[in-house]
């Protein structure tokens, strides 16, 4: 079986030959953990990274452009980037219409969808032709809005707090904002979908560590409603719609998934395994965002095969409806990082 039909059959419940699996090896990690290591341990799991080939030199990752230390970058949108680290994502520093006495300024430079994802320049052309050569391998066609496309990126346009006080006081310019920033994202799924993309995935983070980062009445009249016209155009072209936050999103999850999301991507520890199965399973795919914050970068090796398999074990069915993913960052001991491996490999063709 492809990939691509795999993950098919897998969000529409249609018996997948296995659980699809995806480990994400952050850009970080080649500069923290032994290379050769790294990749002995990739080279050894073939169902996780099929087409992996080692490097016959150091890998040296091309860093996003918000992802390098030192370096502040100016986005598409005029938010200004910073990190301390190469491979990590910034933080936005420097916000354009931090005072809405800038708007008039801001709106006469705003980013184009034909040229940029809003992040960096993109030229869809090439994803057009990465696309083709996805499907004749097998592959799914996946594209994408940047991560933070909407409710993020209000937030690094305006600034949290003056975001979270345009909500709460009716800021009239806000309705304005929010439609130009509507209109420009509408403008990059339309290019994806004209490219030939089978799976659009809509990622940002509502959820803090408890509850969300904006109120369910805020959400539902601000944020909610955008993201229906966004899926919309991917729904009506038969995409897959993938849908994503980290953090807690139990109050929200209801409001995510309305409207036609066919895959929840949801952090698993901090929303509760067994709150997902109670809530989710059977209503969207899961697409289980594996823990990075407790057991994987400091229980036992043992420890984190035991949550891989608590989680396929009580989220997992031969009818589908689950996916997992781990993203790698730096501090996680190897043991672990070989332990998680074994265990998604292991795992992906185990049920309750």
């Amino acid at each position: 079986m492809t990939e691509r039909e795999n993950v098919l059959r897998a969000v529409r419940f249609e018996k997948p030959e296995r659980i699809p699996m995806i480990f994400h090896v952050n850009d970080a990690c080649w500069q923290h953990y032994p290379q050769d290591a790294l990749q002995e341990l990739m080279a050894d799991h073939p169902l996780l990274f099929p087409d992996f080939e080692p490097s016959a030199g150091p890998v040296v990752p091309d860093f996003q452009s918000n992802a390098r230390a030192g370096v502040p970058y100016t986005d598409s949108w005029g938010c200004v980037w910073e990190t301390s680290v190469d491979g990590i994502t910034g933080t936005v520093t420097g916000h354009p219409l931090g005072d809405w006495s800038a708007f008039e300024p801001f709106a006469r430079s705003l980013p184009d969808p034909d040229t940029s994802d809003g992040l960096e320049p993109i030229d869809w052309d090439a994803v057009a032709s990465r696309f083709a050569r996805d499907a004749r391998a097998g592959r799914i066609a996946r594209g994408g809005l940047t991560h933070g496309h909407t409710f993020l990126k209000l937030c690094d346009i305006r600034g949290y707090e003056n975001l979270m006080f345009d909500m709460a006081d009716g800021e009239p310019r806000l309705t304005e904002l929010i439609r130009i920033v509507e209109q420009f994202n509408l403008g990059v799924v339309r290019h994806y979908i004209d490219a030939g993309a089978e799976y659009m995935g809509y990622a940002e983070d509502v959820g803090m560590q408890v509850g969300p980062m904006i109120s369910p009445q805020h959400f539902r009249t601000h944020i909610k409603p955008t993201y229906q016209r966004l899926t919309a155009p991917a729904r009506e072209a038969g995409c897959i719609v993938h849908m994503h936050s980290d953090g807690d999103i139990r109050t929200l999850a209801d409001d995510l998934i309305d409207g036609g999301v066919e895959v929840l991507n949801c952090q698993d520890l901090v929303n509760g395994i067994d709150w997902i199965a109670e809530h989710l399973t059977g209503r969207v795919c899961v697409d289980l965002d594996v823990d990075r914050q407790a057991i994987t970068p400091a229980a036992a090796p043992d420890r984190v095969e035991a949550l891989i398999r608590e989680e396929v074990r009580k989220l997992g069915s031969p009818s589908g409806g689950l996916m997992m993913i781990y993203g790698l960052y730096p501090g996680v001991p190897l043991a672990n990082v070989k332990a998680l491996m074994d265990a998604m490999e292991n795992y992906s063709t185990y049920y309750a």
